[in-house]
């Protein structure tokens, strides 16, 4: 009994001593994992932030990236619409130019059709006078002869229109002998007074520029190495250069004559530099465009210095230094305003005009030259704006508006320039033309003389500036021969362009002789 019950106890403190060492065996193994377990998320939350810093780190980085991409793109954008504005502005400035000139052209059409209708209602008045007239004669050489009608209108034809035509060619040489008294003194004496104020030497000026080189190896040199150098020249200075057979020269053929001038200085330097490569070749072409704005500036104030008118925009200076380098029919267009401001100025002074003023305009009138072939338009055209850009006065933009006669002009001082240009241009040795177009002017000059009713010879003389037509005296009489000089002048002012005057002298000539024996 006593050791059933020891066994008894045993079993249960066994089973609780077994209860009791699980229990704390549990405890220290939950301990441990829960220690394990700390450590394993603190090791993970270490290495997420880790990963989260280089996370953010390569964001930033892309941002970055992405925002340079951005940026370098905006501006590439605004560059693009920066160049599509300023072409939208031109093309704007044009159409309000080309619309203002519509505008005119439309206002003269309209007064044009005014004087048209106003004349053709003059004309169908005469018309009506002179048909009730050739009724009332008709009639009357119907009862007293035996002429038809159509043999009576003939006649009456006939005899009205020679008559008609000795009246008016017997009016016209009238009405323009009591012209030519009452201004041919004063003009003339304006006139010489103006030039003998006023002389300069006569100059010719080449419109291909060559380059003279001291040896012909030179040609090779300036070629380069599988012709690099001669295209980097051509690309930097926008000149063809011709290298051809002429001995110890280079020909430079361009349009733009002032890209000529860099491209001739720069070789001249280049040979005398005697390094020549491309990165020598735009050092120097970069050097020489700065040494010829100067120099467009200089020769801009010297005519202003030279002519005397004061003050002058600085963008004008560079215009007129620019018109150094431009030629018209082979004269310096420079040199043509500043001859034409002198002798504007010269007239001037004899009316008692503003003699400063009439200089300025003289000087401006072909401004728009300058860049005529940088912007559409004519060169009065540009001219027009440009001077009213800059403020110029009102003298000085009429005298551009009208100084070729295709407006009319609305002050003395443009009509003084007018005759200051004619005058520089029709001077002899002012112009030059190829032998080409002169030998065809004169021909032309010929022709229309010769298809003229009784004209039995014509010949061009001094230099195409004066044709003389013989006619024949048994078909011609005095006043006939006045009418043909006013229409083979017409016929030349419609057919022809030149510069200057042509005379038309019309000759006829009746000889009698015998011979005494």
């Amino acid at each position: 009994m006593i050791e059933t019950l020891l066994v008894i106890v045993g079993l249960v403190f066994g089973i609780f001593s077994g209860i009791f060492l699980g229990m704390f065996i549990g405890d220290r193994g939950i301990n441990k994992a829960r220690d394990k377990a700390s450590l394993l998320i603190e090791d993970a939350e270490k290495l997420a932030e880790r990963n989260k810093k280089q996370t953010i780190i390569e964001t930033k980085k892309e941002i970055h990236n992405l925002k340079i991409e951005v940026d370098k793109q905006i501006k590439e954008r605004k560059a693009e619409v920066s160049v599509v504005e300023n072409k939208l502005m031109q093309r704007e400035q044009s159409l309000d130019n080309r619309s203002s000139n519509l505008d005119k052209r439309e206002s003269n059409l309209d007064n044009k059709e005014v004087m048209i209708e106003r004349k053709k209602q003059s004309m169908e008045d005469k018309n009506n006078r002179l048909d009730k007239m050739i009724d009332e004669q008709n009639d009357k050489l119907i009862e007293i002869s035996r002429y038809s009608i159509e043999q009576a209108r003939a006649l009456i034809f006939k005899r009205v229109e020679d008559e008609m035509a000795q009246e008016i060619a017997a009016y016209i040489k009238e009405q323009e002998e009591e012209a030519k008294l009452q201004v041919d003194k004063n003009a003339k004496y304006l006139l010489s007074n103006a030039l003998q104020k006023y002389a300069h030497e006569v100059t010719s000026e080449r419109t291909v520029s060559v380059v003279s080189l001291p040896n012909d190896e030179m040609k090779g040199r300036i070629i380069g190495r599988e012709g690099r150098n001669i295209r980097t020249l051509e690309a930097l200075t926008g000149v063809d250069l011709i290298i051809d057979d002429t001995p110890e020269a280079v020909v430079l053929s361009g349009f733009d004559p002032i890209r000529r001038e860099i491209a001739k200085r720069t070789i001249e330097s280049l040979v005398s530099d005697g390094r020549i490569h491309p990165g020598r070749i735009e050092e120097v072409v970069e050097k020489t465009r700065s040494e010829v704005d100067r120099f467009i500036r200089d020769k801009g104030e010297e005519a202003v210095f030279e002519v005397g008118i004061g003050r002058v925009h600085p963008d004008l200076l560079k215009l007129l230094g620019r018109l150094h380098f431009r030629t018209s029919y082979g004269q310096n267009v420079l040199r043509h305003s500043i001859e034409c401001a002198f002798l504007a100025g010269k007239l001037a002074a004899e009316i008692g005009e503003d003699e400063v003023l009439a200089k300025r305009a003289g000087l401006l009138h072909d401004i728009g030259k300058a860049v005529d072939h940088e912007v559409e338009g004519s060169h009065v055209e540009i001219g027009i704006n440009l001077a009213n850009r800059y403020k110029e006065p009102l003298a000085v933009v009429d005298a551009i508006r009208s100084h070729h006669g295709e407006v009319e002009a609305q002050t003395i001082i443009a009509v003084l320039v007018a005759a200051a240009d004619a005058l520089s241009a029709a001077r002899p040795g002012a112009r030059s033309e190829s032998l080409d177009n002169y030998v065809k002017r004169l021909e032309q000059l010929e022709n229309i003389s010769k298809n003229i009713d009784g004209v039995e010879q014509a010949y061009a003389i001094q230099a195409g500036r004066e044709v003389r037509v013989i006619v024949e005296p048994s078909k011609v009489d005095d006043v006939m021969a006045y009418k043909i000089a006013r229409d083979i002048k017409e016929q030349i002012e419609e057919q022809l362009s030149y510069p200057g005057t042509i005379k038309v002298t019309v000759i006829r000539e009746t000889r009698a002789q015998d011979i005494a024996k």
